[in-house]
């Protein structure tokens, strides 16, 4: 996707409708962790993860949005936080980061728009590749409900759904956490290399 064209979802964010202090200790990072953000958009949960992990921790944000990034960039920059890096790509495509080098992945309200462009087969396998094996992946995604905002319910995967699209590509179930009357987030691991 070209800098000038805004992709799918672009510029909105659960952040402010999930209860982030669940999210975040459900994802209990540690402070040395390499944590990647896919769909970051203008950064507000690959913020919250640099804080959380401090200085010794390595953060990307990744997105095809380019101006949401450079939000994100101003914004880090702001707080002093020196451990962001963005990165523009689009997921459907490659993720311009080495193998089996990121210990935790991120999407928030990002799988159901990368399902929607394609069938998620490139991003899905190339999050497993980044990832170290034993490496954590972590989906919110909008609870299959009528009611609330979001997208319409014939896009939205209820956890089964999710369990389903991610297991091919050597992910296993940990838990399902509810983090808000709209949201859940789902836990997974990376259990072989592929």
């Amino acid at each position: 996707m070209s800098s000038g064209r805004k992709p799918h979802g672009a510029g909105r964010s659960t952040f402010e409708l999930v209860d982030i202090d669940r999210v975040f200790q459900n994802l209990s990072l540690p402070l040395s962790a390499v944590f990647l953000d896919l769909g970051c958009g203008k950064g507000s949960y690959t913020i919250a993860a640099a804080k959380a992990m401090g200085p010794q921790g390595t953060v990307y944000g990744v997105d095809a949005w380019q101006e949401g990034l450079e939000e994100l960039q101003k914004n880090a920059t702001s707080e002093g936080l020196r451990n962001i890096t963005t990165i523009h790509a689009n997921l459907n495509e490659h993720i311009p980061l080495e193998d089996a080098s990121v210990d935790v992945c991120f999407m928030a309200a990002v799988l159901h728009d990368l399902l929607r462009e394609s069938p998620g087969e490139i991003a899905l396998a190339e999050i497993a590749r980044v990832l170290r094996t034993a490496g954590r992946l972590f989906i919110i995604e909008f609870k299959k409900i009528e009611e609330g905002p979001g997208p319409p319910l014939s896009v939205r995967l209820s956890p089964e759904d999710t369990e389903r699209i991610i297991t091919p590509f050597g992910f296993v179930k940990d838990r399902v956490i509810d983090v808000g009357p709209f949201h859940y987030l789902f836990a997974a691991s990376l259990a072989k290399p592929l």
